[in-house]
């Protein structure tokens, strides 16, 4: 194939070039100056005048464990362009498994939003097995959740601390992960069972990641008032262990702290003064998404979804956790019940879209007993997104040179569904080119191309993709600069970009003109291959 016409950025964050781009079998073979001659067979020259020929974004946050089983067309991701996705992070992964609780995780991975997915496989490579038979459309890279080696070390994942033999077999489940090819390490700690581990367990984990020169991604320690010292912990744990660190998500979800955007970055401008292999992502949004029963105070969440059935019964305990919520979730955290959406609500179907103050209002009762009864109800199949962050701290945090895009969102099919995801999963690619590039502008256009291929690559340790340069493999996108836009809102997400003509996977068209092509060329990646 030969991609003609288009100008190249090459994912270092060099300026654009117009170049002539070969491609023989799955990899990229020639950069021509325009016009050079070449022998093409008919059909395989495609004509980019006017477009931007960059490598294929490679989203370094995402959950899409699950839902790419489900549906492996991956049409919300490769639409945006997106040829690679990262899961596994937050401290959910669909592997290890103890093959006596498959249930546990398989209720744990429900949180992710996705159908749930019994996990029969036996780790790594079983699950490894799963995604290939599945073809995706999109390549997978994979981190190692310590949700789930909680769940599968120990009896009872919701004890903390884990006792020195559990964390011993943590250890051991997580070296073996890594041989078998997984990126690193993420930890989840707002997440239970992965906010149950103590500051000990974790460095004694990400001690491991470092011996791999893995990746530590980290759902940060958050609690009210204390967002910017999570930052410290994260830093402090790759500090004592020489690790790598990925910071997700950087954002300040506590109200107190909203516009401190500058401390937080402070804190990661030393630590790589200090010489710290730090760095972070950040999608493109004013609010965050994730299962309802994360905001329960931890204690009650014990046992998953059939614990909190089980026990929302009992008067008493009841009691206790109507008390503990008034209080603010993540330790005092105030509720605004205006700003928490639901967006997914199983049989409630005309509850999406509607915030707990709606809800309540309608059903005559407490917002904070509507949170309960849901969560105890619903389980991991309520949804929300919640209206706690500013624009103005998620700009200064993307133009930062530490920074990096991911999603955060599953790859999903756009058809209609009575749900309403965050449009983080249909948009947050072409939203950075689109609204912060061009029309709002925080980033060049070189620099927001880096940050979602070259960047990513080198965090994670992929040598042969994130790059337009020959002999990387031919994953590729091209838009164009005058027209890409992100269409998916918050209240009708299910939308295409626009302006993303043309993915490539291995060499293979999997969009053409904004369209799936139905190929699936897809491949789960190892570390180290």
């Amino acid at each position: 194939m030969l991609l003609t016409g288009a100008h190249v950025l090459d994912g270092t964050g060099a300026p654009a070039h117009p170049l002539d781009v070969g491609i023989t079998g799955d990899r990229i073979t020639h950069l021509l100056p325009p016009g050079t001659p070449v022998d093409v067979p008919p059909g395989g020259a495609v004509d980019l005048t006017g477009l931007v020929l960059a490598p294929g974004f490679i989203d370094i946050h995402t959950h899409s464990d699950v839902s790419l089983l489900h549906d492996p067309a991956g049409e919300s991701k490769a639409l945006q362009g997106v040829t690679t996705e990262v899961v596994g992070n937050c401290g959910y992964s669909a592997f290890p498994v103890h093959p006596r609780r498959r249930d546990d995780l398989a209720d744990h991975l429900a949180r992710l939003g996705d159908p749930p997915v019994r996990p029969d496989w036996d780790g790594y490579a079983g699950y490894a097995d799963a995604v290939t038979a599945a073809r995706p459309a999109v390549n997978v890279a994979m981190l190692v959740g310590h949700g789930a080696l909680r769940i599968a070390a120990m009896a009872d994942a919701y004890r903390a601390p884990a006792t020195a033999d559990e964390l011993a077999t943590m250890r051991r489940l997580l070296h073996e992960a890594l041989d078998a090819g997984a990126y690193g390490l993420s930890t989840g700690l707002t997440h239970t069972p992965s906010a149950l581990g103590d500051t000990a367990e974790v460095t004694a984990l990400v001690a491991v990641c470092a011996r791999h020169d893995a990746v530590y991604a980290t759902h940060a320690r958050a609690t009210a008032g204390g967002e910017l010292d999570a930052i410290d912990e994260a830093i402090d744990t790759v500090r004592h262990t020489g690790a790598r660190l990925q910071f997700s998500h950087l954002a300040l979800n506590d109200p107190a702290l909203w516009g401190r955007a500058a401390d937080a970055l402070a804190r990661f401008d030393r630590a790589h003064a200090q010489g710290l292999d730090v760095a972070f992502d950040v999608y493109p949004y004013h609010a965050s998404s994730s299962a309802m029963v994360q905001y329960l105070p931890p204690w009650a969440q014990a046992g998953g979804s059939a614990g909190l059935a089980r026990h929302h019964r009992d008067p008493d305990w009841r009691r206790r956790a109507l008390a503990d919520i008034r209080t603010g979730f993540f330790g005092g955290i105030p509720w605004h019940w205006d700003r928490i959406v639901v967006t997914a609500a199983g049989p409630h179907t005309d509850l999406p879209g509607l915030s707990v103050a709606e809800i309540a209002e309608r059903w005559r009762r407490p917002p904070e007993e509507v949170l309960l009864d849901l969560c105890a109800e619903l389980g991991s199949a309520a949804q929300v997104v919640l209206y706690y962050r500013t624009e103005e701290d998620m700009t200064t945090f993307l133009a930062h040179p530490l920074a990096v895009v991911g999603s955060d969102g599953n790859a999903q099919p756009l058809a209609d569904r009575t749900d309403r995801p965050h449009p983080r999963a249909f948009g947050t690619f072409p939203r950075v080119l689109g609204r912060y590039v061009r029309d709002r502008p925080v980033l060049s256009l070189a620099a927001a191309v880096h940050r979602m291929t070259g960047a990513p690559a080198d965090r994670l340790g992929l040598p042969d993709r994130g790059r337009v340069r020959p002999g990387q493999l031919a994953d590729l996108v091209a838009f164009d600069p005058a027209t890409v836009a992100d269409r998916a809102t918050f209240t009708a997400p299910r939308q295409a970009p626009v302006g993303v003509a043309l993915t490539l996977v291995a060499g293979q068209v999997v969009v053409r003109d904004g369209s799936l092509t139905g190929v699936r060329p897809g491949k789960v990646l190892r570390r180290g291959e």
